[in-house]
């Protein structure tokens, strides 16, 4: 085999996988927006987000690693914009470095979002969390702090809902085992909750 026939049987691998993940994903959205009883958990989620912005509550956000960067861009879509210029949206994310760093050294990392859900948190906020798997530590953690803190907590999650189905208010389940993809309609979720709070 040439180095050309090579690298062209290379290239058409890769183009097939290519269509293959994006197939995936098109098809997850599509099985969800036929989903009735999950679109009308995403619709509860929204009205609530809605419900605390409308009555001067914040919403506050977090997760681990890609997680971690899915409520801090939730927070920025807020607080900034997302399609159109209007005032911000009351919004935080607890995943600052020097926090969490200082809590966890001091501490553990177990509790570093749960000791800022005990330090924000009021009855008129909502916490919203996001874990691919529902069950890492330090977010059922945090979770429970909200409850305790009568903070409304919204859960996105995958892989059957782990801890956060039964922990949360509200958790809304990608219906995937899959990270990556739960993780991209976790990103959806996001942009829908943010052009139906900037339109309200």
């Amino acid at each position: 085999m040439t180095t050309k026939t090579y690298n062209s049987a290379i290239s058409g691998n890769m183009l097939k996988r290519i269509k293959q993940i994006l197939a995936e994903g098109a098809g997850l959205r599509q099985s969800i927006s036929q989903d009735a009883s999950l679109l009308a958990q995403i619709t509860k989620a929204a009205e609530k987000l809605r419900s605390v912005v409308n009555q001067g509550g914040t919403i506050y956000t977090c997760g681990n690693g890609g997680s971690a960067c899915d409520a801090m861009h939730f927070c920025e879509e807020l607080v900034a914009r997302f399609k159109k210029n209007r005032p911000g949206i009351r919004a935080m994310h607890f995943c600052d470095p020097g926090t969490i760093t200082c809590w966890s050294n001091d501490f553990d990392f177990s509790s570093v979002f749960a000791r800022q859900v005990q330090t924000f948190c009021t009855p008129h906020d909502i916490l919203v969390v996001f874990s691919t798997s529902g069950a890492s530590p330090n977010i059922v953690e945090a979770v429970q702090a909200a409850r305790a803190c009568s903070t409304y907590s919204l859960g996105l999650s995958g892989k059957g809902g782990g801890k956060l189905k039964d922990l949360c208010d509200l958790a809304v389940i990608v219906p995937s085992d899959d990270t990556a993809q739960i993780q991209e309609i976790h990103m959806a979720l996001v942009h829908i909750f943010c052009e139906l709070l900037e339109n309200a």
